[in-house]
């Protein structure tokens, strides 16, 4: 049986075309915590043959996107950021882990931490959401 945080990502995922595009898998989650994963792809290469700076992002986003709405209110970002470490390439995997490091009753913040197939950092991205007090139906 699916817990209401699955339930509550399973209907953004559902939804989120643009993460399905990206290949994402959901690996754990947790009330305030999401670990998701992908694979770099071609057609996400820059023109210096490295990993558009979008795509790390996208990925955090959406980590970001899952950890915050798990506590069944729903939540938007309203202040991202990014600190790119390390290039990617083709091939190589991506993993976000986004934890929660403050909950407010409006407002909450993020660190997601991204890391390569070699558990290597390659991106650093903190984000903060605005929580609503619109619940999900779970």
């Amino acid at each position: 049986m699916s817990t209401p945080v699955s339930q509550i990502i399973d209907q953004m995922f559902d939804q989120d075309y643009f993460s399905q595009w990206l290949g994402i898998e959901r690996l754990d989650e947790a009330a305030g915590y999401c670990v998701l994963r992908m694979t770099i792809r071609r057609e996400m290469l820059n023109g210096f043959g490295i990993v558009h700076g979008g795509i790390a992002y996208s990925l955090a986003d959406s980590a970001l996107a899952f950890a915050s709405n798990t506590h069944g209110r729903q939540a938007v970002s309203i202040e991202t950021s990014i600190s790119h470490l390390e290039s990617l390439r083709e091939g190589d995997t991506l993993i976000a882990r986004a934890e929660e490091e403050h909950l407010g009753h409006k407002i909450a913040v993020y660190r997601v931490v991204l890391t390569n197939q070699n558990d290597r950092m390659v991106a650093l991205f903190k984000g903060v959401v605005y929580r609503s007090s619109r619940v999900w139906e779970v």
